[in-house]
């Protein structure tokens, strides 16, 4: 999992030990790494083209990238999803009545944009956030700001409670999806499943998951403001409409039954040849 395994293959290769390697995102267009790590990580993606037995794509567009950059092809196997069981509404919010994020709180994942916009959306709804830079700054502070600022507004930080966070997923009026790099999203794919109406950033990855009945917007405040706005003022049966239409696409496209059967047909191939 990850080219930054590239300068192990090989070793592994002269030792005539097959290797299948996820190869995870463009790690090295990440804008959260130095320049340093950058070049580490795309010398590792180049390490890994030559030298893995076999490639993992976790979406059709990194797949496309590494066709196109490196020559080489591979087995498409996204992330699943699990469908959960009916939750319990978390307390203080109303089912369908709050607007959610969840994110690492880093640049590319339109984190910054998004403050930008809250203001606007928790004059009409509640706003719900989750996550942290992890190691404080800027961003924590503005995500604390704007819960002093605003009653309307909710800070979590971290939740590394599963069911706490599938609960807000499910019951979300809005789920804001901001990724920007790095192939099929899990957490993108486990709001789908969980049933969250989303609206995401328009990217290549994003377009894939979500399809073409996906809410997409350009990472600008004011175009998030608006058109989470407007997806929370359609009526509460067509957002329901609209989650249920994610858990279904989820179901078909992202089960994590047919990700381990694809996994598991991949390696034995690997180990036949």
């Amino acid at each position: 999992m990850n080219v930054a395994n590239g300068y192990f293959l090989p070793l592994l290769k002269a030792r005539r030990i097959p290797t299948l390697v996820n190869v995870d995102g463009i790690e090295w267009e990440r804008g959260k790494w130095s320049r340093l790590a950058q070049r580490v990580f795309r010398i590792g993606a180049e390490f890994t083209a030559r030298f893995a037995s076999g490639l993992v794509f976790d979406s059709h567009a990194i797949e496309a990238y590494w066709s196109q950059t490196f020559g080489v092809a591979g087995t498409y196997i996204p992330y699943g999803g699990e469908v959960p069981p009916p939750l319990p509404l978390p307390e203080g919010l109303a089912h369908r009545g709050y607007v959610l994020l969840v994110a690492r709180f880093v640049a590319e994942n339109s984190v910054p944009e998004f403050f930008e916009a809250v203001p606007a959306i928790a004059a009409r709804h509640p706003v719900v956030i989750v996550g942290s830079s992890g190691y404080g700054g800027e961003l924590d502070e503005a995500a604390s700001i704007l819960a002093a600022d605003h009653p309307s507004v909710s800070w979590l930080g971290h939740v590394s409670n599963d069911g706490l966070l599938l609960s807000l997923w499910q019951h979300a009026g809005v789920y804001f999806h901001g990724h920007s790099v790095g192939g099929t999203n899990p957490a993108l794919i486990q709001a789908m499943a969980a049933g969250a109406p989303i609206v995401a950033r328009d990217t290549i990855y994003n377009r894939e998951v979500l399809g073409p009945a996906g809410n997409f917007v350009t990472p600008d405040s004011d175009a998030i403001a608006k058109s989470i706005l407007g997806l929370m003022e359609t009526s509460v049966e067509e957002r329901e409409d609209a989650g249920q239409a994610n858990v279904e696409r989820a179901k078909q496209h992202y089960s994590w039954a047919q990700v381990c059967a694809d996994y598991d047909r991949a390696l034995r191939e690997l180990v036949r040849r």
